[in-house]
């Protein structure tokens, strides 16, 4: 006779592995594990892989820190991760204005040296990343957190707002400003 497969244990929630955390430091780790290549993700998108390690690690330093008054009626962890996140990389907004200033600028010039290299598709893409980081060095800052969260970290506007400490309708309208100046600076219909 063959053994039954057992059903695997449901994932615990990270709001369940928080409060563990209070008693049993360890279990931090399980948040970790579960969201630090996201938090590294949106932090290398935002300012380059160089300073993505220090804010990445950062985070989870100050998350970890400030477990004991994480507010427990949130179930998942990534806004308020990606808020921590956020607030770091607002220390570091040179850096990140300066690199979609950068971006933009080699994006025009990959485009005008390398034409006889490249098929038109190429070229297209390479001028709207150009167009597009120049836009988003443009943006206000508050407006560019909410996109981005939003874009890259894949947050609802509620959630971007919880992670910023903003109302849900701030976050929307700063949302929509965000998208409404990206679409005008790539030429789209809204």
């Amino acid at each position: 006779m063959t053994a039954i497969p057992r059903a695997l244990p449901a994932q615990d929630a990270d709001v369940v592995i928080i409060e563990q955390s209070w008693h049993d430091p360890e279990r931090f780790a399980a948040v970790f594990d579960r969201h630090y290549a996201g938090i590294h993700a949106y932090a290398a998108r935002r300012l380059g892989g160089g300073l993505a390690d220090d804010v990445a690690a950062e985070t989870f330093l100050i998350a970890f820190d400030k477990r004991a008054r994480y507010d427990v009626s949130h179930p998942d962890a990534r806004p308020w991760l990606y808020g921590i996140a956020s607030n770091l990389i607002a220390r570091h907004r040179r850096a990140e204005v300066r690199q979609y200033r950068a971006l933009a600028r080699a994006g025009a010039d990959d485009a005008a040296e390398d034409h006889a290299e490249r098929v038109a598709g190429a070229v297209d893409a390479g001028a709207r990343t150009a167009r597009l980081a120049a836009a988003l060095a443009e943006i206000a800052d508050g407006d560019r957190d909410v996109l981005l969260l939003v874009a890259w970290a894949e947050l609802t506007s509620e959630q971007a707002g919880n992670a910023l400490g903003i109302p849900a309708g701030t976050a929307r309208s700063r949302l929509h400003r965000a998208r409404k100046k990206i679409q005008a600076a790539l030429g789209e219909d809204a």
